[in-house]
């Protein structure tokens, strides 16, 4: 279990990397939101990591050299919308088989069909940005995309946004606490920051649900209003 949790940790990423940190952290972006295999790859915190240790203090707490944040803000989401384009063409390629490759250690059928779900409840457009700040389903989402025949150009356009508004904000959050926390200390806010992202970003989700589910108790009436069920 030890190695699991390695791979989920962005400050034994960004250790083991050294100085090919800057790097390893565009390929990490690439390969999390472009290749199945890397879903359990560290995303968001990742990103907020990196965006701490760019500065120099909060580097040196940990022993590493602080990563370039001018290539973090203009490389970074250029690997987070490649990786996806790349995701959404595995989609096209493959097809439907997607969704019959067996269950191994690692894959399960549930993550495509999460993320089938998320695309068809929220529709496209939606469900392209929102996905990027939900963990799995933002590595899903671009081949179940290409799957459902979203159009090349059309998922360019939100993949675009969403990748560039997920990455900024990301690394953005992450500078400015590595500025303002207590080198020393930096590892207990790494976590708990992104964990709080998390949240902010599965408001629209938890508001979209409510919604559905209000809906549901609603059924039309012959006169066209309608009554609560029970």
């Amino acid at each position: 279990m030890d190695w699991l949790s390695n791979l989920l940790d962005p400050t034994w990423w960004l250790t083991m990397l050294g100085a090919f940190a800057t790097v390893g952290v565009l390929a990490i972006i690439f390969a999390e939101t472009g290749l199945l295999v890397g879903f359990f790859l560290p995303g968001d915190s990742l990103l907020v990591a990196a965006g701490i240790f760019s500065s120099a203090a909060a580097a040196k707490g940990i022993g590493i050299e602080p990563l370039s944040f001018p290539v973090l803000l203009i490389a970074t989401p250029l690997c987070a919308v490649a990786g996806a384009q790349l995701g959404h063409l595995i989609g096209v390629k493959v097809g439907r088989r997607l969704f019959d490759k067996p269950d191994s250690r690692l894959f399960k059928r549930e993550y495509v069909e999460k993320a089938e779900h998320f695309f068809l409840k929220f529709g496209p457009a939606r469900a392209v940005i929102i996905a990027r700040f939900v963990p799995i389903v933002r590595t899903f989402m671009n081949p179940v995309a290409g799957v459902l025949e979203m159009p090349a150009r059309t998922f360019f356009l939100w993949n675009a946004i969403g990748g560039l508004v997920w990455v900024e904000s990301m690394l953005l959050i992450g500078h400015f606490l590595g500025s303002q926390v207590d080198p020393t200390k930096i590892d207990k806010y790494i976590l708990p920051g992104v964990f709080l992202i998390i949240f902010i970003s599965l408001i629209p989700i938890i508001v979209e649900v409510i919604k559905t589910r209000r809906a549901a108790k609603q059924v039309p009436e012959p006169n066209g209003k309608h009554h609560r069920v029970g």
